[in-house]
């Protein structure tokens, strides 16, 4: 009879098997310990319980987390908390944790981080960017002149509606380095036409070191640089970052004057022209904000 029940598999045993079954590694881990603290009357059966489930969601989170990262480009990972608001006391360090509550992204506009270089543009665009995959929403990173590129290639090959479909489909996209490279023959109407396609559809993050109004000389087409701002400016948040290069702190002096002097970018002049139909902007946010990253 003891023999018999020798053999039967203990409960722990059972557990663990239904664990494997379940693809619950993490819990399968934490199970001895578990057992361990809830023998010892550390835990109750219903913390125990608890830490187990928690130990296999947080792994999966985490999981998820990482091949969200991965999936939308975001390689090299840059948080809020890493970056220095002291170097740029100008910002509106506020503002830039309003933004961290997304509701951009679900209003579907478009966040315009401008500034110069070494100024943390960059760096706040992933930090958002971040913080909206620990929210679970997709998100996407490109620099303009790598989205321009797939955009042209996709051209020749016949498959542009496909491509910018597939750039549709995050729902925070973030282009970075407007304005840094030339853009190739013909790249601002496809730009405009991925912009179109998102407009009052998915959300933007746009990094530039360049002025609304130096956009025709981005572009090298007015046309299409005010048209491209016409649906870019409509539901908008703009924010100004000022002050010196972070990456060139520790050699300031080694700049030349009129380099660590130069003007700064001055907010946008331009005034998209108004709608036909008569549509009226909804809950349009446009608005400036001086400060330094």
């Amino acid at each position: 009879m003891s023999a018999a029940l020798d053999s039967v598999p203990s409960m722990i045993d059972r557990i663990r098997h239904d664990l494997v079954g379940l693809k619950m590694p993490r819990a399968l881990e934490a199970l001895d310990h578990i057992v361990r603290r809830l023998e010892q009357g550390e835990l109750s059966a219903l913390e125990a319980i608890d830490i187990l489930l928690s130990e296999e969601l947080t792994l999966r989170e985490n999981s998820r987390i990482k091949t969200a990262l991965r999936m939308g480009r975001l390689a090299t990972i840059k948080t809020l908390a890493g970056f220095d608001f002291s170097f740029q006391p100008s910002l509106d360090r506020d503002r830039i944790f309003t933004l961290t509550q997304l509701g951009f992204v679900d209003r579907h506009e478009v966040v315009h981080l401008l500034g110069p270089p070494g100024t943390g543009k960059s760096h706040l665009a992933v930090a958002l960017g971040v913080e909206a995959v620990k929210a679970g929403k997709s998100v996407y990173f490109c620099t303009l002149a790598d989205l321009i590129a797939a955009l042209s290639r996709a051209e020749r090959e016949g498959r542009l509606q496909e491509r910018i479909r597939f750039f549709c489909r995050p729902s925070l996209l973030i282009v970075d380095e407007i304005g840094y490279l030339p853009v190739i023959a013909g790249g601002g109407n496809l730009f405009f036409q991925l912009v179109n396609a998102r407009y009052e559809k998915g959300a933007m993050i746009l990094t530039s070191n360049r002025g609304f109004a130096e956009w025709g000389d981005v572009f090298g087409d007015a046309v299409v640089a005010t048209a491209l701002l016409d649906r870019l400016l409509h539901h908008a948040v703009v924010v100004q970052i000022e002050g010196s290069s972070y990456r060139l702190r520790q050699h300031a002096e080694l700049m030349p004057e009129h380099v660590r002097s130069k003007a700064l970018i001055t907010p946008p002049s331009f005034a998209p022209p108004s709608r036909e139909r008569g549509r009226p902007p909804k809950n349009a946010q446009f608005s400036t904000s001086s400060g330094a990253a």
